[in-house]
């Protein structure tokens, strides 16, 4: 049994129409502070590496430790808006992640710039899915519902990207710190607009939460990236990577198995029966999986290979964000339309596949208008084809008492997507290097073109990624445009 959660947002959609803009106003604000999250210490990272002096195996860390907190609890985070209600959620989220971006700020070590990225995360979880149901449940239906989830969808495509670029004014200007310090403007802002804004849900007081279901998928989501990175360090062959590996599927088998028994599911299975919405969660993961895995690796190259400065970097991405915007909005308005998502998003992959199958003709003394300008467009391109229809039809035809379980479904398939691209993409690179450097009579020629020869080949898992995406979408989206 569920309360009827959906009372408060409707009116607001009904009483109030300019409210509502205002509500993805703060709902954006908040997606975008998280998003960016997610890429905005990458290009600190060797700043912070010299600061704290970890190594080049911790570095993924980093990035790794937000993710995985974020994506392993996501779930719980949704299924708490729904429980306790969507606006408190949100607005602890925002409070939390402030106060843990304030502690990874200050670090003094590398093990306390990892647990306020992990407390990062946690809060993410929480802040996430309260904000997405809050968006599903004021807009929904017709073409405001489209426009919004054109403009979230545009957010969570170009968020990484424009944490790049303030990560490289930040770096160069301030401090890698300050990285950090940025997330408490973003919070005050958030948490203002959302006290004055955001609708109150009710509480359903008769339902409880699935605690035994919380305790496995969060288990099993962070055993299987934790068996990625570990093979990273100690190889494909170790215990420690297909024990963690194995012990993480046997733990999501076991969730999946509990949620058809359990009274009150932390994930109810029916949200996952609708084909266009299995088809939208796949599209999410593999979007954020390939674009998240050639951040790191193009930021490596621009600062390493072609010694960027750290704003230059994040210049050099901002084609590919105005490319993503004007995408999206073809996308809202005229190909998913009339054509449907079955169309519009294999299309967006075959495209983001060929932008990274152009993006391994990179070289040690690169051009970057003719080697990485076209490429980094023709993939804007194809995400915006992606994800704002993928995000849209994620969350379509949700029951509102629900709409924090299927949120946190299209957050988890986001960040796990992104943390298991980078573990995985990371582990590639790596082990391509290592091969090259024992093929070839050691050198500073050698050693450039063995890094250089790490980023192709995550470039083309990348397009394969991309390649996998396509099939997977095509195959599953109905021919209607519903």
């Amino acid at each position: 049994m569920t309360a009827d959660l959906s009372l408060t947002p409707v009116s607001v959609a009904t009483d109030a129409p300019a409210r509502r803009w205002w509500v993805l106003a703060v709902v954006g604000l908040a997606q975008l502070m998280v998003v960016l999250d997610a890429t905005i210490v990458n290009i600190a990272l060797p700043s912070a590496q010299r600061t704290l002096g970890f190594s080049d195996a911790d570095r993924q860390w980093v990035v790794t430790a937000y993710s995985l907190a974020f994506g392993s609890l996501l779930l719980l985070g949704g299924r708490l808006a729904d429980l306790v209600g969507r606006k408190l959620v949100f607005l602890t989220g925002v409070l939390g992640f402030a106060g843990a971006s304030a502690l990874a700020g200050a670090a003094g070590s590398f093990e306390v710039l990892i647990a306020g990225r992990a407390l990062q995360g946690m809060f993410g979880a929480l802040l996430a899915p309260a904000a997405l149901s809050l968006l599903n449940t004021t807009f929904t239906a017709g073409k405001d519902r489209a426009r919004a989830f054109g403009v979230y969808g545009a957010i969570a495509g170009t968020g990484g990207a424009i944490g790049l670029l303030l990560g490289g004014l930040l770096t160069e200007h301030l401090s890698w710190r300050w990285t950090l310090y940025v997330n408490l403007v973003f919070a005050v802002l958030a948490l203002l607009g959302g006290l004055a804004v955001l609708p109150r849900s009710t509480r359903d007081r008769t339902a409880r939460l699935d605690l035994p279901g919380t305790l496995l998928v969060s288990a099993g989501l962070f055993s299987l990236v934790y068996g990625l990175s570990n093979a990273d360090s100690r190889g494909w062959s170790s215990a420690m990577t297909w024990g963690w590996l194995v012990a993480g599927a046997l733990l999501l088998a076991l969730f999946g198995v509990w949620q058809t028994r359990a009274a009150h599911p932390l994930l109810p299975l029916r949200i996952l029966r609708d084909r266009n919405r299995a088809a939208s969660l796949a599209a999410v993961a593999v979007a954020a999986s390939g674009m998240f895995g050639v951040f790191l690796f193009l930021i490596y190259y621009l600062q390493a290979t072609l010694h960027y400065s750290p704003v230059r970097t994040g210049l050099a991405f901002l084609p590919m964000i105005a490319a993503l915007m004007v995408s999206a909005q073809l996308a809202v308005n005229l190909t998913v339309p009339r054509l449907g998502p079955k169309v519009a998003v294999p299309v967006g992959m075959a495209l983001a596949a060929a932008g990274m199958v152009w993006l391994t003709g990179i070289g040690l003394t690169g051009d970057y208008a003719g080697e990485v300008l076209p490429p980094l467009l023709v993939l804007g391109l194809g995400l915006g084809h992606v994800m704002p229809p993928a995000f849209n039809q994620a969350t379509a035809r949700v029951a509102a008492g629900e709409a924090g379980a299927a949120s946190a479904t299209v957050n988890t398939m986001q960040q796990i997507g992104a943390s298991i691209g980078t573990a995985l993409l990371n582990t590639l690179a790596t082990s391509a290097a290592a091969h090259y450097l024992r093929s070839h009579r050691p050198g500073p020629t050698v050693l450039a073109q063995a890094q250089l020869h790490s980023y192709t080949t995550a470039f083309w898992w990348c397009a394969a990624i991309f390649g996998l995406g396509l099939i997977t979408t095509g195959a599953l989206y109905r021919r209607n445009n519903s």
